[in-house]
């Protein structure tokens, strides 16, 4: 049947009438919506009172068509105007006072100046009444101008022998007086008021300066002054007078607190610190006044700030005179005191504050005390190149690489460490009743137990971990307690995993393998501490692994439930860790057996390889726990070491590849190892012959490995008629490459015409087999081989051809070449996904 119109005409004609409909019904909305505006406008403001014909213009109306062009409020565009003139007219007033004198002495200009001043000061009172605020705030910034230009002219005419300093003292306490009493006079203005309280910051500033006062004068200053604006803001409610005086009240105060802090640390003496703790306790109460009725921000900052004075106005006197070191300990202890503050009675913000501020002391002196503890975990590496020189001079500060003037400065750390730890395990063991004693403080939701047990656990090994190099023991008893810490660490972890306490766990953890890494690399110094503390080591951490073994257990039936279940996860992580950590124990207990015995490093390699064997068969005995892989993979790592070590000699690199090959062969007898360690174990023993080969001298690779090539293509062809499914790289990977890959890299080096031509043939009957056959080992290498093989051959020529053309050709073709595969890209990938799936397909 035929449709009249076509289909596809018919389709386009539907595609334009609703094109014609949608342009129709946008058309519609905005007509209607323009309808709504002009039936529904909005409420016009009451008239202002005395308005007069002063009042607004009524709104424009909007277009009747599309949405209304924006335009700037007039009452933007009016204070814009008003701002500029008032500072165009406060520029005038400068300069007709300062620079253009004019005929008139100073004081026609004082005269004139005064009368203006008047008639701005007076004007702003009209304008209010007639309802123009924004043009009496100008008038009134313009007669605050011109009152400082007053005071300027005063001091010129009556007293010009007075000290700018101290008049200017003077004239900004009158100003701060002047401006409040008109702000106040004229309370919808919203300017006088703000300089009020921004001239009042200025009085007694410039009176410490006009006496030539000392840092304690300007301190006090500072801190009344902060005391003034404190007062304003807590009781004033005008929010642009509240912003000013509290802006006021953090800059001068946190100056004079500065100033103060900078005397009470200097002080020698406790009677020289008695002042600045006194100015320091003043900003304190200060601060402690205003927090208590301020809003929950500046009432914890507020308490924050009071703790910390209180801590630098008695820690300043307590520790006047005593080493910087030992003056930490003076403030953790002060600091530590504020911790009454949860029974005293103070609103909950500002007890917060308080206790805060505890927090933030105890932290400094911590942070104080940690380079200590990076010298001494860190410090052995500075002396990597001296393994086995002996026992170091100066015991274990001579270890550590650092002489007794740089620990002169850190005796403090280890009770600075071992104070704090013992405070967080008391919060740890008594939470509870901490909570309930804090009242309103501390919320009983927010029990940081745990991480209280976890700050003790951590802080205590750190001080025990600085105090043999502190204290100045010999290298051997700072050797032997590292180790015992290292395997108090493990015992910890195990017994916090096994009891579920996995933040506590953790940490002992995370301590241990810090304290064994350490304590490692400090014992490379001596050759009996390297075996006695691997070996420590190694046994502690196969033991860990063990123990572990029962709780990491779950995850070896239901690996599935790891991921939601940390309480398994995370003991099963630790026993990985562990055991790979005893692994390495043994790698370096064997390469230093191969020290011992006086061989080269290459000659050492084989005695390496122990440790792989050992974890070959431990992987067998684990099974399929989780834990195997890990471990296999450590021992692997140390087969990679011997392998590295034995590179400067090809014999014995042969010896050890082939012995890795045995390896990865016993490994592949497991099935859920055999995908990869098969493939390993094939590389590896064709690796080890090409460099047996190599090692011989042998310059026809082809009479060893063909006879080992053709067995291998007919066990492949055997296995493909068995099981036409397998892989072309199982049955004939193998075979190929132990002759193609030799055989190319004779080629390479063979100044002669026939081998190449012989390998190159060989290359493409194999590449157009594969292609035939559709097996994909063949194709690839045979066309790999080809490739190379040709390449090597036109190298020569193309060299001599590039030598000859221009210079600016090459990266002309190369330009070209892009351009070319920029236009045709999408095809370029099409054509790259068929080779892909092609390849795919094949076998």
């Amino acid at each position: 049947m035929e449709h009249v119109p076509p289909p596809a005409e018919e389709l386009a004609l539907l595609d334009r009438e609703l094109a014609r409909l949608d342009a129709r019904r946008s058309q519609l909305l905005v007509r209607r919506a323009w309808l709504v505006s002009v039936l529904m406008p909005p409420a016009a403001p009451a008239p202002p009172r005395f308005a007069g014909s002063f009042g607004p213009p009524p709104p424009a109306p909007a277009a009747p068509f599309g949405p209304p062009v924006a335009r700037a409020e007039q009452r933007s565009a009016q204070n814009v105007l008003l701002t500029l003139g008032g500072l165009l007219l406060a520029i005038a007033a400068i300069a007709f006072t300062l620079v253009s004198w004019g005929h008139m002495g100073i004081g026609g200009r004082s005269a004139v100046l005064a009368v203006v001043t008047l008639a701005a000061l007076a004007t702003p009172a009209v304008l209010l009444r007639r309802g123009l605020s924004s043009t009496a705030e100008s008038l009134a910034a313009l007669a605050s101008v011109l009152m400082v230009l007053d005071a300027y002219a005063l001091h010129r005419v009556a007293v010009p022998e007075a000290g700018g300093a101290g008049f200017a003292a003077v004239a900004s306490a009158v100003l701060a007086v002047l401006w409040c009493a008109y702000g106040l006079l004229l309370d919808r203005l919203r300017l006088p008021l703000p300089l009020a309280v921004v001239s009042a910051q200025l009085p007694l500033l410039l009176w410490a300066w006009s006496a030539g006062a000392g840092a304690s004068v300007f301190g006090w200053a500072l801190l009344l002054t902060a005391a003034l604006d404190c007062a304003i803001a807590v009781r004033i409610t005008r929010l642009p007078v509240r912003v000013t005086a509290c802006v006021g009240c953090w800059t001068t105060g946190l100056l004079g607190l500065l100033l103060a802090l900078g005397q009470s640390v200097s002080a020698g003496s406790a009677p020289a610190a008695l002042a600045p703790a006194a100015l320091l306790l003043t900003g304190a109460a200060i601060a402690l006044a205003g927090a208590w009725r301020a809003p929950t921000g500046f009432a914890v900052a507020g308490g924050l700030l009071a703790g910390l004075c209180g801590v630098a106005a008695v820690g300043g006197v307590l520790r006047a005179g005593a080493d910087w070191d030992w003056s930490v300990p003076v403030y953790l202890l002060c600091g530590v005191a504020l911790l009454v503050a949860v029974r005293a009675p103070l609103p909950r913000p500002v007890g917060q504050g308080v206790l805060w501020a505890s927090a933030a002391v105890v932290a400094t002196a911590v942070l104080d005390a940690l380079p200590a503890v990076g010298v001494s975990l860190l410090g052995p590496v500075s002396r990597l190149g001296e393994v086995w020189s002996g026992v170091p001079d100066g015991g274990v500060r001579g270890a550590l690489g650092a002489g007794g003037p740089a620990w002169s400065h850190m005796t403090a750390a280890p009770v600075v460490l071992l104070a704090v730890a013992g405070l967080a395990a008391s919060a740890h063991r008594s939470w509870d009743r901490l909570v309930r004693a804090a009242g309103p403080v501390v919320s009983p939701g927010a029990s940081w137990r745990g991480a209280a047990g976890a700050v003790a656990l951590g802080l205590g090994w750190a001080g025990l971990v600085v105090s043999p190099a502190v204290l100045g023991f010999p290298y051997a008893a700072a050797v032997a307690t590292q180790s015992v810490l290292a395997a108090g660490a493990f015992a910890v972890a195990v017994a916090g995993l096994r009891r579920g306490a996995g933040v506590l766990g953790t940490t002992a953890l995370v301590c241990a393998l810090a304290g064994a890494v350490s304590t490692g690399f400090l014992s490379l110094a001596a050759q009996g501490a390297t075996y006695a503390v691997f070996g420590v080591l190694l046994v502690v951490c196969a033991v860990t692994a063990v123990l572990l073994d029962g709780v990491a257990g779950p995850l070896a039936q239901s690996p599935a439930a790891a991921p939601a279940a940390p309480s398994v996860r995370l003991p099963w992580i630790a026993q990985t860790v562990a055991a790979c950590g005893a692994v390495l124990c043994a790698t370096v207990l064997a390469r230093a057996l191969g020290a011992s015995w006086g061989l080269p490093v290459h000659q050492a390699a084989p005695v390496l390889l122990v440790v792989p064997v050992a974890t070959v068969l431990l992987g067998a005995r684990l099974g399929s726990r989780p834990s195997a892989l890990p471990v296999e993979l450590a021992g692997a790592s140390a087969a990679a070491v011997a392998i590295c070590m034995a590179l400067p000699d090809r014999p014995f690199l042969a010896l050890v590849l082939a012995l890795c090959g045995v390896l990865s062969a016993g490994t592949a007898v497991r099935a859920e190892r055999r995908p990869v360690a098969g493939y390993l174990a094939v590389a590896l023993f064709v690796l080890a012959a090409w460099v047996r080969l190599s090692a011989s001298g042998v310059s026809d690779p082809e009479a060893y490995t063909l006879p080992v090539t053709v067995p291998a293509l007919v066990v492949g062809a055997l296995r493909r008629r068995r099981d036409p499914e397998a892989s072309s790289w199982a049955a004939y990977g193998p075979g190929l490459a132990a002759t193609l890959v030799p055989s190319l890299f004779a080629a390479w080096v063979d100044p002669h015409w026939l081998r190449p031509l012989l390998l190159g043939a060989a290359a493409l009957v194999i590449t157009l087999a594969g292609a035939r056959l559709r097996l994909q080992a063949l194709l690839l290498l045979g066309g790999a081989v080809l490739a190379l093989d040709a390449l090597h051959e036109l190298a020569p020529y193309v060299v001599q051809v590039v030598g000859a053309l221009p210079r600016w050709l090459p990266p002309a073709l190369a330009g070209l070449l892009l351009v070319v595969v920029g236009a045709t890209y999408e095809q370029r990938l099409r054509d790259a996904r068929r080779l892909k799936e092609t390849l795919g397909r094949m076998r």
